[in-house]
């Protein structure tokens, strides 16, 4: 059984922000989600994000593709416009709307298979263009949609589900951001809330392309050969008539550790991660730095996360095309119409 929305009671002494709205109102529909899974948390972090900065919901359009992380902005600000496009043309689609009108926030959700396998050309020039948005990745390894293939950003020699080997180097999302231009690059893990709020936070309200890769464990394609809660231990024991593939409710993973300390974070098949959090002391502007820190910890087999790259001089789209300050959409036939002067000195210059 599944839900449209959430019950619309609640406290009536709620919190509220500068609009009056309670964080109620920034949320979406019931989750159909697997329990525990690391894109809810991600998706309360941009509802608290959204809360705190007192975002109006028809300002806000929210954009997605296809995949599971690309089911999550129904789970949030259900009042804001939202479009699923076709998987790995989310860019395009916000790069449309985003030039018809300057004036919205810009939030594009996507996932690993999303963006780094079918829409990677999408994503480079998206980041080329330096569009005036927040584009988060729910980043798992995996296909989550399609029963846990190996996505382009799991590491070389990670095990799948049924105990393979990844033959493949892995794409840095963060990295690659960084290289192609991107203002404000951030990597976080989806149960460090403390971490995570912020960064969302501070990438709304940056002027330019801002890149969150968040780090968002799949509970479900974590299982093994040899895991007795695997699907297949499941179907070899099973006696009933039919096989059903079930999803064990599982706890959504959290951690808490300080700035400039590491954090070994157990999954749910056992294997382990190391995150290691950046402190003040790394040079945020320094856009080579930045890279050599993401490169230096992939080798030491740990995951950077913290803001690690910051660009205070991003032009975005509008800045590098000089298009008019005015919204395209609301643009009247008069504003449009040049006149023959004006069109002579079009036609002109084509001579």
């Amino acid at each position: 059984m599944s839900f449209i929305k959430k019950p619309s009671v609640h406290h009536p002494k709620l919190p509220t922000n500068a609009l009056g709205l309670n964080r109620r109102d920034y949320e979406g529909a019931l989750s159909t989600l697997c329990a525990g899974c690391g894109h809810d948390s991600v998706s309360s972090a941009i509802i608290e994000a959204c809360y705190n900065l007192s975002i109006p919901a028809h300002k806000l359009a929210k954009l997605s593709g296809i995949g599971c992380s690309s089911k999550t902005p129904t789970y949030f600000l259900n009042k804001s416009h939202g479009f699923n496009s076709v998987h790995g043309r989310m860019p395009s689609v916000a790069t449309g709307a985003n030039l018809a009108n300057r004036d919205l926030v810009y939030l594009g959700v996507s996932g690993d298979g999303d963006t780094a396998s079918i829409g990677l050309g999408q994503f480079c020039h998206i980041i080329r263009r330096r569009l005036n948005m927040l584009y988060v990745v729910d980043n798992n390894g995996t296909y989550g949609l399609t029963k846990g293939q190996f996505s382009a950003t799991n590491d070389k020699n990670s095990k799948s589900k049924k105990g393979e080997d990844n033959p493949f180097e892995s794409i840095d999302l963060a990295a690659l951001a960084i290289q192609l231009g991107a203002g404000f690059v951030a990597r976080s893990f989806s149960g460090d809330k403390d971490q995570l709020i912020p960064l969302m936070t501070a990438a709304l309200k940056y002027r330019g392309f801002a890149f969150i890769d968040v780090v968002s464990p799949c509970v479900t394609f974590n299982n093994h050969s040899q895991s007795t809660k695997s699907y297949e231990y499941f179907r070899e024991h099973n006696e009933a008539l039919g096989y059903l593939d079930v999803i064990p409710e599982t706890e959504e993973i959290k951690v808490n550790y300080k700035e400039g300390s590491s954090a070994q974070v157990q999954m749910h098949d056992g294997s382990k991660m190391i995150l290691h959090k950046l402190d003040k002391s790394h040079n945020l502007y320094d856009r080579g730095n930045s890279i050599k820190i993401l490169n230096d910890h992939q080798t030491k087999g740990s995951i950077v996360t913290g803001l690690i790259y910051l660009d205070k001089e991003e032009r975005d789209l509008h800045d590098t095309i000089n298009s008019n300050q005015k919204p395209l959409n609301i643009l009247t036939e008069k504003d449009l119409c040049p006149g023959s002067k004006g069109l002579d000195y079009v036609n002109a210059s084509f001579r």
